[in-house]
């Protein structure tokens, strides 16, 4: 089931991208990743109208687990109805881990087995063996890349720095400052999420780095370029759907 529904339509899909005149392996691995999440955009999505309006909510939460902290039937109806007003899925985003998982799994598989040579036994009979160059604008992909590395943890540096969790962080620390909270300039709940996320801002980089240079590498060593592109595209589209849900849905 998992080859015939998930592996094999990803790894024929790769390889059509691969028979297109002109096209490395290199920029279809980045079509690829493109329509796979633009397929997965929807999920996305509602993920993250979730994720801000859950964070919108928390007051409003927390109210309820105070008013009803004995009675546990009742808050779970109020926290439905409250989520039911705010148009707030729970589950969404664990929908889109159950669904992703699978799919990412897939990919690296897909990328492990399209070098060094495409495998003709996994084609469907309408695909054929490309004659692609396994590099994207003059890199060898055979192998891990240093310039691919890094470009991977730069992006992801801007990633978060630009997330709706990080832009909320901020919102929430400005509205204190100019409320003069001064339990938030102590030591508030707020400040601690914005330290955090300002360790998380610099630690992810470099494990993103330090991934698809030393650990994928020593596991997948031939599709370690592949995967750092897919790593890198990936990111950019969860960038630019996180702003685009910011400024076209939220408003903000």
């Amino acid at each position: 089931m998992y080859n015939t529904f998930i592996f094999l339509p990803l790894y024929n899909g790769l390889v059509a991208l691969m028979n297109i005149p002109g096209i490395d392996v290199g920029l279809a691995v980045i079509l690829f990743t493109a329509i796979v999440r633009l397929i997965l955009y929807p999920l996305s999505k509602s993920a993250l109208l979730t994720q801000v309006r859950m964070k919108d909510a928390e007051p409003e939460l927390n109210k309820i687990k105070a008013q009803h902290a004995d009675n546990r039937q009742m808050q779970a109806q109020k926290t439905m109805e409250l989520y039911k007003t705010k148009k707030i899925k729970p589950l969404s985003g664990v929908l889109l881990i159950i669904i992703q998982l699978p799919i990412l799994i897939a990919l690296i598989s897909v990328f492990y087995k399209i070098v060094p040579t495409v495998q003709p036994e996994l084609l469907y009979s309408f695909v054929h063996v490309p004659t692609a160059h396994i590099s994207l604008l003059g890199i060898n992909l055979l192998g891990k890349s240093l310039i691919l590395a890094l470009l991977t943890g730069v992006i992801q540096f801007f990633q978060l720095h630009y997330s709706l969790a990080s832009h909320q962080i901020r919102l929430i620390a400005k509205k204190n400052a100019q409320d003069g909270n001064t339990v938030a300039k102590t030591g508030s709940t707020a400040d601690m999420m914005s330290s955090m996320n300002t360790n998380m801002k610099y630690f992810m980089p470099i494990l993103a780095f330090a991934s698809v240079y030393w650990l994928i590498p020593a596991r997948y060593p031939q599709a370690a370029s592949i995967i750092a592109i897919y790593w890198s595209v990936s990111t950019l589209f969860t960038l630019g759907q996180e702003l685009y849900v910011r400024k076209k849905l939220l408003k903000i």
